[in-house]
């Protein structure tokens, strides 16, 4: 079973290209400062690693 993750949006999409725009709306992410929990999968960390500069990792409770 794989763990969870809650990653915050930190920095803006705005001018960045269109595939990180994606990617955050596939986190569930749409504003600066909104969190969510998700799995902590391979597919997750791939997604994650593409957008790293724009969110903030941490372990959920």
């Amino acid at each position: 079973m794989a763990g969870k993750v809650k990653v915050t949006q930190t920095g803006s999409p705005i001018g960045r290209p269109s595939g990180q725009r994606d990617t955050l709306k596939a986190l569930g992410l749409n504003r600066i400062n909104r969190s969510t929990v998700v799995e902590d999968t391979s597919s997750i960390r791939g997604m994650l690693r593409k957008v790293q500069h724009l969110v903030r990792i941490e372990p959920a409770n």
